[in-house]
């Protein structure tokens, strides 16, 4: 894994790919690169007119590139319902749940969930569930999802996940990214015990420069904030470009290991792709079960025929 950079990617030639929040940041450059290796790549994004954008713009990089958008937005489960639906083709290879939001003031989802954890989160579960059947029907499919070094700020509050007694921004965001690992890790057990070789990963982009930064400061209106912000990221984050390679590493990079945390080599910070430090609430088998239990209770989507095991207590 020393020194992995995107160039030594594999060929991705006859492989498909759906990489949520493509429109910018590390989406845009983890779908621009799976296209340039030859993947058939499906933006998935909210806006369409910023998901034609992108489209245009690896287009324009990359002529002749197999990329197209397709509309979804994650705060809506029906919206999630209807991207799955429409999907063409009967296989895919790579799952990328990168989209996200980060320390919004507080919102609701469609289906009124707190938006962290709705959208981070549930949206993406109900996603990977509904495109299940292809993925286990594609040889080598894998399923990353985009977590954070600071997951490790919270554990998951089963009791309260939509911050309906209290909200605190930036807990709610660990949170949610806690959920992503959790997710990961009890995914990946489920596909084991059926004995299925879709490998479910997670990965992050350490402190990679991007607009998620800003986007609560500028829902707010706090532009000092704003712009703090956007010169600490000049100063000390590094490029989407960077940050994407994580990402990057987890969905192509040969011998990739079920419930495996990708990250900067430097402190989770910065520099190529390594094995990233977890907080242990991220790899506990009866917190996955829970998770998974509310996930499919609030989003309606059950993972048929991927029951998995179960831990016991004495």
């Amino acid at each position: 894994m020393t020194g992995w950079r995107g160039g030594a990617m594999a060929d991705q030639r006859g492989r498909t790919a759906v990489v949520t929040g493509a429109n910018s940041g590390i989406g845009l450059i983890t779908a621009r690169e799976l296209a340039r290796k030859g993947a058939g790549v499906v933006l998935a994004c909210r806006s369409p007119e910023r998901g034609r954008a992108a489209r245009d713009r690896i287009r324009a990089a990359l002529p002749g590139a197999e990329v197209e958008f397709r509309p979804l937005d994650l705060a809506d489960l029906s919206s999630v319902r209807e991207f799955a639906a429409g999907l063409p083709g009967d296989r895919l290879d790579l799952l990328i749940n990168n989209a996200g939001v980060m320390a919004p003031p507080l919102r609701r989802t469609a289906d009124g969930f707190e938006s962290q954890f709705g959208i981070n989160h549930l949206g993406h579960f109900a996603l990977t569930g509904l495109l299940l059947p292809r993925l286990l029907g594609t040889p080598g499919a894998r399923v990353v999802t985009v977590s954070s070094a600071l997951h490790r700020l919270a554990d998951l509050d089963l009791d309260d996940p939509n911050s309906e007694r209290r909200y605190r921004r930036w807990i709610a965001y660990a949170r949610s990214k806690t959920a992503n690992l959790l997710f990961t890790h009890e995914l990946a057990r489920r596909l084991a015990a059926v004995g299925s070789d879709v490998v479910a990963a997670a990965a992050h982009p350490g402190y990679a420069s991007t607009n998620l930064q800003s986007a609560g400061a500028r829902m707010e209106g706090r532009r000092l904030t704003e712009r703090v912000v956007r010169a600490s990221n000049a100063l000390f984050a590094q490029s989407p470009s960077a940050g994407a390679l994580p990402t990057l590493y987890a969905a192509t990079a040969p011998g990739v290991a079920p419930d495996s945390f990708t990250g900067p080599a430097l402190l989770g910070w910065r520099g190529s792709p390594a094995p990233s430090r977890r907080a242990r609430w991220t790899l506990d088998d009866t917190s996955g079960e829970r998770l998974w239990a509310a996930s499919e209770e609030l989003t309606g989507v059950v993972y048929e025929g991927l029951e998995g095991p179960r831990t016991t207590t004495g």
